[in-house]
């Protein structure tokens, strides 16, 4: 049985994290007169210390930040290139028909966390980033004790020439990570070119000499673009425009929005036909430069919800082509509101690390096609399609109301659909989104959670232990392929909302283990 997250209030600000070390961080920035953005950033550096194998200075970066005027988030797409020596042909010569995981400098792209940092705070930061990176710092320089899951992963990258981590860590061991600190100390001094331009840099050139080169690292990857929203359960849900699959929260939103869903295997049922349905296109229609108009046109919303069977499960045909993650939220005093992620795609990446800075590689472009033709073809330039995807919900007048988001490849856009549910539809408070039984849609043959809907797979739901039988049993009677797995295996998800009285009220995900909301 999973143990119930707990709701936390406070008064004036508050940061949800996987890490009670972040979000002590960010909690300490707010205090200190720092923005929700600066609170964000300094828990996500943290993060990039103690929380190696999820996210870090080698990954992609997306967030949306909601201010006070009522006006659209701002939205920040900080996902990498991938570099000018990227050959699909090459790549296919080698016997490659997709993109490997780990041990393969064609699945890194240029990282682009960094420069999405500096967007932030250009933009929205009030402390100078030595004060804001000095909680990262410290704890890369001197030591943060080695957290549950990161020792059981760690044997995974042992071996990895430059790797900081010990092969075995116990739970509670002091580690160090000095490449970070120098990173960290190299960007507050110097900004983009102390990373780029320096050891990570040259690290980055060294893995890939016929994947990258210097021009690569020139252009700054992170900007500013417009992001989508879509009314569903009384509210305006927002997230960013493709390459993130965020469009997939808000279509299967409403579409869902369009039944009369309950908390029991019905409205389970409506639910998942829902997230199924709006991603049933995602391999042909998620990609560099989609259209995410047509995404959301009202004529594909009403397509999709009239395919779906009330009392019975849906074949949904995902059409074939021919031709790790950690989320965080920050709200401040002044009714800022950011929902991050940050991610190095698999855990530990592409297992490759950066030279002597010790950071690890993402393996963002296990995004990319290697199919001839296919609009997310890999290329020189060209951005993967990405699985984050963060979310934002306001008021109908533009007042912040939820800031949330979950890691999980494939499935983030379905957990944010059921916390929305649960937190819009059903009135239930952030510890209660959190704790509840979740459950996926996932290939049948798992792939490591980024091949649900790629063609040639078959698809089951799979069912947090903790789900209430009548409703496993519900799903099973309505033809659902159902298998039920430990609750390790559905991600890490936070919330915090703004209360009816001005107040905040948020919750960390039990699932992480060492995750805390706080505020003050």
């Amino acid at each position: 049985m999973l143990d119930p997250s707990v709701t936390r209030q406070a008064r004036t600000g508050m940061v949800s994290t996987i890490d009670h070390l972040a979000t002590a961080a960010g909690v300490d920035l707010l205090r200190h007169g720092g923005s929700a953005v600066d609170a964000a950033i300094g828990a996500n550096a943290v993060l990039s210390v103690t929380s190696s194998h999820m996210c870090g200075m080698g990954g992609d970066l997306w967030a949306l930040v909601h201010f006070e005027d009522g006006s659209p988030p701002a939205t920040l797409d900080a996902s990498g290139r991938a570099g000018s020596g990227a050959d699909p042909d090459r790549a296919r010569a080698d016997g490659l028909t997709a993109i490997p995981h780990t041990g393969d400098v064609r699945a890194v792209t240029v990282p682009g966390a960094v420069d999405g940092w500096l967007a932030l705070h250009r933009r929205f930061g009030r402390l100078g980033l030595d004060e804001v990176f000095a909680s990262a710092i410290d704890l890369a320089a001197n030591g943060f004790p080695v957290a549950p899951l990161l020792a059981f992963l760690a044997p995974n990258v042992a071996g990895v020439p430059h790797n900081e981590i010990p092969a075995s860590p116990a739970v509670g061991q002091l580690v160090t990570r000095p490449g970070s600190a120098r990173a960290l100390q190299a960007i507050a001094a110097a900004g983009r070119a102390g990373f780029y331009g320096g050891e990570f840099g040259e690290g980055l050139l060294a893995a890939g000499p016929d994947e990258f080169d210097a021009s690569d690292l020139d252009h700054d990857q992170a900007r500013w673009v417009e992001p989508l929203s879509i009314d569903a359960f009384g509210h305006r849900i927002w997230s960013p425009p493709p390459t993130s699959q965020g469009y997939l929260t808000l279509l299967g939103a409403a579409i869902a929005d369009g039944f009369d869903g309950g908390r029991d295997a019905a409205g389970t049922h409506l639910l998942i036909e829902a997230a199924a349905q709006a991603a049933h296109d995602r391999p042909t229609q998620l990609f560099d430069g989609a259209d995410p108009t047509l995404l959301l046109d009202a004529r594909r919303i009403a397509e999709r919800r009239a395919a779906i069977d009330p009392d019975r499960a849906g074949h949904v045909a995902v059409p074939e082509w021919h031709g790790d993650t950690t989320y965080l939220c920050a709200i401040d005093g002044d009714g800022m509101g950011v929902s991050l992620i940050n991610s190095n795609a698999s855990g530990f990446g592409a297992h490759l690390i950066a030279g002597s800075s010790g950071i690890f590689l993402h393996d963002r472009g296990l995004g990319f096609s290697l199919e001839p033709g296919h609009p997310a073809e890999y290329g020189p330039g060209r951005r993967p399609p990405h699985t984050l995807s963060p979310a934002l919900v306001t008021h109908a007048d533009g007042r912040l109301r939820t800031v949330l988001g979950s890691m999980g490849g494939d499935t983030q856009p379905q957990y944010v659909l059921q916390m929305l549910a649960a937190s819009l539809r059903h009135g239930r408070d952030p510890g209660r989104v959190l704790g509840q039984a979740r459950w996926k849609i996932a290939a049948d043959d798992d792939g490591g959670g980024f091949d649900t809907w790629r063609p040639g797979h078959g698809r089951e739901v799979r069912v947090e232990e903790h789900m209430r039988a009548e409703i496993v049993d519900g799903l099973a009677a309505r033809g659902h392929q159902i298998r039920v797995v430990h609750s390790s295996d559905f991600g890490h998800a936070h919330l915090i909302e703004v209360t009816e009285h001005g107040s905040l009220a948020g919750a960390a995900d039990p699932r992480a283990l060492t995750g805390a909301a706080g505020g003050y």
